[in-house]
């Protein structure tokens, strides 16, 4: 079976075949249009006769943040016009009063009520259609959020019908199709990011199919936010659904590479050019949440639980106001990249403070030699060290967030590092929270490719309740159930289990650090997941290796840097390096 995976990021755009004879990898420039990108990482692998083809994409991440998306109008419950501008009552930022949220995808003139109201036992104020006004011509797409439609879809089915009666092929996405839970806020941001992005996002999918056609590819099945692949109709249906995907396959790809290891407990680390990518990975299985933000935007959605930090190989090095040293943000990119790329960079970069403590090859992968005396020009005035710890604190900052932050102990953990930079800081990241073992996929480059090839399909679900637990009846063997105490405002996710009194007691405890077994409970959401699994890939045996720190090692589009105190072995079987801590020198012997 010959299985192709394809990951178009930010810089570059990653390619994995994998067939009976091994693995083959390529990294090329991401293009403009990101279909020329994906056929030209295809062909770089030498993708022929390819019977399973899966796709992680940035498109609809791209368009949000670069606001490409629709003119776009909303429709709420009359009254409730506004609730895309009135938000929440938190501020943007906790100790600047005057900064500003970001703004929504749907602008105040066009916002539109409808009477109507259903409250939680029916129908308040039955549905006047003759109120629902005109949208305009220019706009482009609606999204459809009436109040306590997670409980009764009934008017805001017949909303969408009118508007799809006045306005034939108009893009109309209603609150229950998408994100069909209670919170009103979330719930309408959710559907208005939906729509907003479903001319855009459509429009590059059906050209992509079309792509694929013609040059003797399947059609692909495209990564979700959280960690399985669907039909190409499907992404498009509901493009929200995707604005994590390229980050969500390099933790399944890291989950597997656990598992082959024989660790089911770990923390992804996928370190690339521009931003680190953390997620913690319990009994195998990648971490998910039901809501993020992404462009200062919350996204009520299934998603794998990833936390982001502006930090990156490429992230630029720099002074504040107060001659404190800063990383990222702002990043060199792929042109004209680092300093030390020769392509007339001039910023410093943690790729030039890597290079110039050893810890870099002078010939990269794709032959480029690094120009060390332009990375010292750079870096003139900064110590490389210091350039490193401060990066290391930025992605320790994540990394305290999904494990100690939330009751789990990083030294029971280990540490799965990839992406083009992630091997270079591992182990110092590892030192810093007592995590004795690293794992370094011989692939680290390329694993969200990987983990695109070897991906689930998967389609969630969620059913709301808001009620008392005793009084939901009988719930599903399988999937998860949002759950909190009676008074509570925000809810824990929990497995569904024979004890699901006693599992929320303790995962209480252990993220709140108390439980209260005599208050009440209530069932706020169970969220189930129809599940067909990918491919059991087998990765290509390589040569075992036995190394000891200090060492440098190339890897396929990564530079793993083993630091004295450490040691690493590679097995025959996973192709996997395992780095494991063998003396405890203090401080972070990563810098």
């Amino acid at each position: 079976m010959s299985i192709l995976g394809v990951d178009v990021g930010g810089t570059f755009t990653d390619a994995v075949l994998v067939t009976g004879e091994g693995l083959r990898t390529a990294k090329v420039p991401t293009a403009p249009r990101q279909e020329e990108s994906l056929l030209a990482a295809a062909q770089a692998v030498g993708a022929e006769g390819v019977e399973r083809f899966t796709h992680g994409t940035t498109v609809a991440t791209n368009a949000l943040l670069e606001r490409k998306g629709a003119r776009t109008a909303f429709v709420a419950t009359a009254g409730f016009e506004h609730v895309l501008h009135l938000r929440r009552q938190n501020r943007a930022h906790l100790y600047r009063p005057c900064a500003s949220h970001a703004e929504p995808v749907v602008p105040l003139e066009r916002c539109f009520g409808v009477r109507e109201r259903i409250g939680p036992e029916g129908v308040l104020v039955p549905l006047e259609l003759g109120s629902l006004p005109g949208l305009g011509e220019e706009v482009e797409a609606v999204a459809v959020c009436l109040l306590f439609s997670f409980r009764d879809a009934s008017h805001e089915r017949a909303v969408a019908d009118e508007l799809r009666r006045r306005r034939p092929g108009l893009r109309v996405v209603s609150s229950h199709e998408v994100s069909p839970e209670f919170r009103e806020y979330e719930r309408a941001s959710t559907t208005a990011i939906d729509a907003y992005l479903g001319p855009a996002v459509s429009g590059y999918l059906e050209a992509l199919g079309r792509a694929c056609a013609k040059s003797g590819l399947p059609e692909p099945l495209v990564m979700r936010s959280s960690g399985g692949v669907v039909s190409l109709a499907e992404a498009a249906a509901h493009p929200a659904l995707a604005l994590v995907s390229g980050p969500a396959a390099g933790v399944v790809g890291a989950a597997r590479i656990g598992r082959l290891a024989g660790i089911e407990n770990a923390i992804s680390l996928d370190m690339g050019g521009t931003s680190t990518d953390v997620c913690l990975i319990a009994a195998g299985e990648a971490g998910r949440a039901s809501e993020r933000e992404v462009a200062g935007l919350p996204l009520r959605l299934p998603t794998v639980d990833l936390q982001t930090v502006g930090a990156g190989g490429g992230s630029i090095v720099w002074r504040d106001a107060g001659s404190a040293l800063r990383v990222g943000p702002e990043s060199a990119g792929a042109e004209p990249g680092p300093a030390c790329y020769g392509r007339g960079g001039r910023r410093p970069t943690v790729t030039d403070a890597n290079l110039l403590l050893g810890r870099l090859p002078e010939r990269i992968a794709g032959g480029l030699v690094l120009d060390r005396d332009a990375a010292e020009q750079a870096l003139a005035g900064i110590e490389p060290e210091e350039a490193i710890a401060v990066v290391n604190a930025e992605m320790l900052r994540a990394l305290r967030l999904v494990s100690v932050e939330r009751g789990h102990d990083p030294r029971e953990l280990a540490l799965v590092a990839f992406g083009g930079a992630g091997p270079l800081h591992g182990c110092a990241l590892a030192e810093d929270l007592g995590i004795e073992t690293v794992l370094v996929p011989e692939a680290a480059g390329v694993l969200s490719a990987l983990g695109l090839a070897s991906s689930d399909e998967r389609r969630d679900r969620v059913q709301s309740f808001v009620c008392p637990l005793e009084e939901a009846g009988e719930l599903p063997a399988e999937g998860e159930a949002d759950l909190r105490y009676a008074g509570q405002s925000f809810e824990l996710t929990v497995p569904l289990e024979p004890d699901l009194v006693g599992a929320f007691h303790r995962a209480h405890e252990a993220r709140y650090g108390y439980a209260d077994p005599a208050r009440p409970i209530e069932l706020v959401a169970i969220r189930t997941a129809d599940v067909r699994p990918g491919p059991d890939l087998k990765l290509p045996p390589a040569e075992r290796l036995d190394v000891r720190g200090p060492a440098l090692l190339e890897l396929e589009g990564a530079t793993c840097w083993i630091p004295p105190g450490w040691v690493g072995v590679r097995d025959g079987i996973s192709s996997t390096l395992r780095l494991t801590r063998v003396s405890r020198n203090g401080g972070n012997s990563g810098t």
